[in-house]
């Protein structure tokens, strides 16, 4: 599956917590072993919601790489880079703006959302208007096939989706477009030609799905074409031009059941986190601190585990017969809150004193940080130029 690119980003905002860790790490951790990854820390996508808050840039990215690698990110098995490292991100978004309709961005699930819940900032800016074209420019211009995203950020890859198609529609109809894919056709020989054309048919006749993807299938195994005529041949089946800019899937990731310190999401904006940086004895106030069910004001009240905020973390944590000792204890009176909380700060500990180990060893090392940061940056930076190479090629910006 390393033929597949992985593309995903996060912002350096603030210090990772154990919601980043289970929802987000642990999955990317997982990928780079599976797919050709690149991970990259969106530093220009902090300003569009903190462009005025006083963030130390330098330093977050810094600690951002230092977390990523202490919890299994590996840069010689995954691409990691700072999106400010490589400008043309910058040129794609420019350049795919001219031809983005403007109700598209505003249609975009999470410009009212953000708008509604951080109206505390000025969000009337650009910048966050069109953040989700430079989030489609960060995925494109890696040709990514997959972006791993919970299902409230599907919105974002079909938007993704429909910039290319858009794009590929406009820019993709090169001068004698049907006669090259003809050629193209003849060099992959007579037996594949015949099925190539059979599949083609199929697919505009029909709709067919299936015969799309076995067209797709057949591309890739092909020896006698070249890159361009593979892309060429994508478009001639879909009834496109030259496919420039590839669509992206968004591959679903299960979602983060990390619970915050209330009950909610963990998350920077509840205030309500447990940061990978957290020493034993915080970890141990913040969990004791954690609110329970109501009805237990006194110990001899029973009280119900699921409407208890602990008990979501214990779901995290717990082996079975923790979760059964909890269950019977708390149901009927015979341990206090502080005994159940016990073991969630003995296992979160646990988990947090390896990875602050490593932590620790890398923060010794900041020259290897810089080169990792450098050579991650120049190998995106590569693929960048290639695909803006294609790119101003079919814009015509070539003098």
């Amino acid at each position: 599956m390393k033929d597949h690119r992985v593309l995903s980003g996060m912002r350096p905002t603030g210090q990772l917590h154990l919601g980043h860790y289970h929802g987000v790490l642990k999955n990317w951790a997982r990928l780079q072993n599976e797919y050709d990854s690149y991970y990259f820390v969106a530093d220009w996508h902090a300003f569009t919601t903190h462009y005025s808050d006083k963030i130390d840039l330098e330093k977050n990215v810094a600690d951002m790489i230092v977390d990523w690698l202490a919890t299994g990110l590996n840069p010689n098995t995954a691409t990691l880079f700072v999106q400010s490292k490589v400008p043309e991100h910058a040129e794609l978004h420019l350049l795919l703006s001219m031809s983005t309709p403007l109700s598209w961005l505003e249609r975009v699930p999470s410009f009212k959302d953000q708008q509604e819940k951080l109206k505390t900032k000025d969000l009337s800016t650009y910048g966050f208007l069109g953040y989700p074209l430079l989030q489609s420019a960060d995925i494109l211009i890696y040709k990514a096939g997959l972006v791993p995203v919970g299902e409230d950020q599907v919105a974002h890859v079909e938007f993704t989706r429909e910039v290319a198609r858009r794009f590929n529609y406009v820019y993709g109809r090169e001068a004698n477009f049907e006669d090259k894919a003809e050629v193209a056709i003849k060099k992959m020989g007579k037996k594949q030609s015949k099925l190539y054309r059979e599949l083609r048919k199929s697919y505009q006749e029909t709709g067919d799905d299936e015969s799309l993807i076995k067209a797709k299938a057949l591309l890739g195994e092909q020896q006698n074409i070249t890159l361009g005529d593979r892309e060429r041949l994508l478009g001639y089946i879909e009834g496109l031009g030259k496919i420039i800019l590839t669509e992206p899937e968004a591959h679903l990731t299960k979602a983060s059941k990390m619970p915050g310190l209330d009950g909610q999401k963990m998350s920077k904006s509840y205030n309500n986190t447990i940061s990978l940086r957290e020493g034993p004895e915080l970890v141990k106030q913040k969990i004791n601190k954690m609110p329970t069910d109501p009805a237990r004001i006194k110990l001899t009240d029973p009280g119900d585990p699921n409407k208890c905020p602990v008990f979501q973390m214990h779901k995290i944590y717990s082996s079975e017969d923790t979760m059964n000792w909890v269950t019977d204890g708390c149901k009927n009176a015979k341990i206090g809150c502080i005994d159940c909380k016990k073991p969630i700060i003995d296992s979160i500990i646990s988990e947090l004193v390896p990875i602050q180990e490593e932590i620790a060893k890398y923060q010794s090392n900041p020259n290897l940080i810089q080169e990792i940061i450098f050579e991650g940056s120049e190998r995106a930076r590569s693929v960048a130029r290639a695909t803006m190479e294609e790119v101003r090629d079919a814009m015509g910006i070539t003098y």
